[in-house]
């Protein structure tokens, strides 16, 4: 086996399996992998399966887990095969250690923060393991020494990207939007005037099963909470000249969201066709930049601004995060965007 695959080793009788050109559904019921070793958890692993000559290869969502049993099943009668179902269990040895991974970034990168901070981005070197991150995950408030009682939301389904290698920690809404019970229990996560240090310990292993190559700190200080929606009005944009490869940037008053900057502004052209070019973000979030793949023609463009882009307190645009949630509002019709224009000019 692999990181990413494993040829689980099934034995089917000649009787057993006749594959003529079964559905796609029928395929995934058919195979199914498991963790092993997670008894109260047994639900089968996300992925797909697909007939390569004559074998049904099942292909993980998520890479496998070194050092973890799984458990496939193969179900003949979902293809209307006869036979009993059969099972096997195979594990991914660990290779030997080696503490290779490790914490790039956490975003936002600025290190003053709104105490209604909404959630924090964790990007590693190289594809974690899952579960039980929370207990590698620690907020200490630097004027108690003592780390904040359960600041982050703990769900089973932990929130990563496709790679493995990002990690989106979500502050407990219920303790961040006021008039909410647990808020009112348990008190805010952050405080403003306080700072609070971010601690990821070097225990946590990789998808390979080795701890970190060190362990991580950063410290942030909280400042007032931020309620006001994002306004597109203020950001500033600094338009290329025409015939030249010059990126076009816009530049806003407080940072946004860092993973949906990266797909939340698209620029049209007059006759409404996407300008293609490479996005990078820069300064602590608060800039978006597109460097253009072919040099801007003169003529008038459309920014369009996915209105579900946020700012570092889960305010959108032109609407706010913290909403009276007893009070009834009228809601009225949204659209799904924004636009901002500019020019190109000789």
């Amino acid at each position: 086996g692999s990181q990413y695959s494993a040829t689980v080793p099934l034995v089917v009788g000649p009787n057993t399996l006749r594959l003529a050109e079964p559905a796609r559904g029928d395929l995934d019921r058919a195979l199914s992998v498991s963790v092993a070793s997670r008894k109260n958890n047994p639900s089968p692993m996300l992925g797909t399966c697909r007939v390569e000559g004559d074998v049904l290869r099942f292909q993980p969502r998520f890479p496998l887990e070194r050092g973890l049993r799984y458990r496939a099943t193969f179900d003949p009668s979902a293809l209307g095969s006869r036979g009993p179902a059969i099972e096997a269990e195979f594990l991914l040895s660990r290779p030997p250690a080696s503490a290779t991974a490790r914490v790039l970034q956490v975003f936002p990168t600025r290190t003053a923060i709104p105490e209604n901070q909404l959630k924090l981005y964790v990007r590693f070197s190289a594809p974690m393991s899952r579960g039980g991150i929370y207990e590698h995950i620690h907020l200490f408030d630097d004027a108690t020494d003592r780390p904040v009682d359960l600041p982050f939301l703990e769900i089973d389904q932990e929130l990563w990207d496709r790679s493995g290698k990002r990690l989106t920690l979500l502050f407990d809404p219920g303790r961040i939007k006021s008039g909410l019970k647990p808020r009112e229990e348990a008190g805010p996560i952050l405080r403003a005037g306080r700072s609070y240090t971010l601690v990821i310990d070097r225990e946590w292993p990789d998808a390979e099963g080795n701890p970190l190559r060190e362990p991580f700190r950063k410290t942030y200080s909280a400042g007032p909470a931020d309620t006001a929606p994002i306004d597109p009005s203020a950001w500033t944009i600094q338009a290329p000249g025409v015939s030249s490869r010059e990126p076009l940037r816009v530049t806003f008053p407080e940072p946004l969201d860092r993973a949906l900057l990266d797909r939340a502004l698209t620029v049209l052209d007059a006759n409404g066709k996407a300008v293609p070019g490479a996005v990078a973000i820069e300064a602590e979030e608060t800039a978006w930049r597109l460097a253009p793949e072919r040099p801007w023609q003169a003529g008038d463009y459309r920014i369009v601004i996915d209105k579900d882009l946020e700012d570092l307190a889960g305010n959108q645009v032109g609407r706010a995060f913290e909403v009276d949630v007893f009070q009834t509002i009228e809601r009225a019709a949204r659209t799904e965007t924004a636009e901002l224009r500019f020019r190109v000019t000789p």
